[in-house]
């Protein structure tokens, strides 16, 4: 199945580089048996819904698997709590590692242990739809039924986001 994996982080730890922060999560996806196809450029944006906190730098990833949906998005909180993510309840809060499943080949799901695909707010974010553009052009959102391009034009949070000069592999 192919699907879309949005990572995002603002809060690097040490000497390691947004770069090669993001290069660590695209090993560990793989090792876990997920299939890499594409990868965009890294991001950068504001924090939202706080600017002072620090910028975030962002990224979609396009991977196959035959993981289901509910048991994906816990291997991607095990990547982030592995990573140092500590969910403390605060929504929006610095993180170390953010993991999004996006979407899910064509898969519209509501509630499944709390996973509702296509995610409900990706489509509101330049920081997501910007870089999934970028590797999926043609995409068309499932439930709202317009591309990718129309949805980053639309996009009302992170709209000061810009792709960063390096590839992201």
């Amino acid at each position: 199945m192919s699907v879309f994996i949005a990572y995002g982080s603002n809060l690097l730890s040490g000497p390691v580089t947004a770069s090669q922060a993001f290069n660590e999560v695209v090993k560990n996806l793989q090792a876990r048996g997920l299939i890499v196809n594409r990868i965009s450029r890294l991001w950068s944006s504001k924090a939202w819904p706080n600017p002072d906190d620090p910028s975030y730098v962002n990224a979609v990833l396009q991977v196959e698997t035959n993981v289901q949906p509910t048991e994906l998005m816990s291997l991607l909180h095990d990547l982030e709590r592995e990573a140092g993510r500590v969910r403390d309840g605060r929504l929006n809060a610095p993180r170390v590692l953010d993991l999004d499943l996006i979407a899910y080949g064509e898969v519209i799901m509501s509630g499944e242990n709390g996973l509702i695909l296509p995610h409900p707010r990706a489509a509101d974010r330049a920081f997501v739809m910007g870089p999934l553009a970028e590797i999926a052009p043609d995409w068309v959102h499932p439930v709202l039924q317009r591309t990718v391009a129309e949805l980053f034009k639309a996009a009302t949070v992170g709209t000061d986001a810009y792709p960063l000069d390096n590839a992201a592999s």
